[in-house]
């Protein structure tokens, strides 16, 4: 028996179905798209009344201001996008992050020929608040450091935030630190000088590498060599060259001063 072909009919019905399930389904991908838009619109509109009715607490209290960065990252508003626009009318934080940049590539630039390009970013906030103009009273945090610090980034100019342990560095060099320097300098955190013996026993390293790494940090001018012999940093005999980390001495000893993160 000779199976039945399928219908013209029939045919031209499977299509139609077709077009109508795809019709229903962009009616209801629009409506719901123009629900969410209006939804956010509301978000939007909320956020700039709550912008200007707290204006003078956003800038001038660092806590307030990262809550604030948060509620607006939560419905993808960036306020640091452009020093245009509303936010830099309302709230000149656009400006605010613009000139705290500015101000931490100066920092970095007067320091790197101390430091090498690495700094702990308790330092860098201890230099800035230092740096920073009175008259204005909006207070520096960490947070307004990093965020500043991200849209320096987008330059690819070599600023960059590396977490060491516990400690947060701001680097401003446009070489990349590899993870053999990123394992020495956290070796290294919690009193900012090393020898190569101690690399040896700590990261299990062989031949020269730890010395090629430390040669590498010194031609940064991120490690000094301390030649008087002074001994190893983590305990063993004397006798052996301390490598200094001026960016992790400095930032320990800020920690230890009660100048952290805040």
């Amino acid at each position: 028996m000779r199976r039945r072909g399928v219908g013209v009919g029939a045919v031209k019905r499977k299509e139609k179905n077709k077009e109508a399930f795809e019709a229903v389904g962009k009616r209801v991908a629009e409506e719901n798209l123009s629900h969410i838009s209006g939804m956010m619109a509301t978000f939007k509109g909320s956020l700039e009344e709550f912008a200007r009715k707290y204006k003078k607490d956003i800038n001038q209290d660092p806590a307030f201001r990262q809550q604030f960065q948060v509620m607006c990252a939560s419905i993808g508003v960036d306020p640091l996008a452009s020093n245009k626009g509303f936010w830099a009318e309302v709230l000149g934080v656009g400006d605010f992050y613009y000139e705290l940049a500015v101000q931490i590539v100066e920092v970095c630039l007067a320091t790197r020929s101390v430091n090498g390009g690495l700094m702990a970013l308790p330092e860098l906030l201890q230099r800035l608040r230092a740096k920073g103009n009175r008259k204005k009273r909006q207070e520096i945090s960490a947070d307004d450091v990093r965020r500043a610090t991200s849209k320096l980034q987008v330059l690819g100019s070599g600023f960059a935030l590396l977490e060491i342990g516990k400690t947060t560095m701001v680097v401003s060099v446009p070489r990349e630190l590899s993870s053999d320097h990123s394992a020495v300098l956290l070796l290294a955190e919690a009193s900012g000088r090393i020898t190569e013996a101690d690399i040896s026993e700590e990261l299990q390293w062989e031949g020269g590498r730890p010395r090629r790494v430390l040669d590498e940090l010194m031609q940064e001018g991120m490690a000094w060599v301390d030649g008087d012999g002074a001994g190893p940093a983590m305990g063993g005999g004397g006798g052996r060259p301390a490598y200094f980390f001026p960016s992790l001495w400095h930032g320990e000893r800020l920690l230890d001063e009660g100048v952290g993160d805040g």
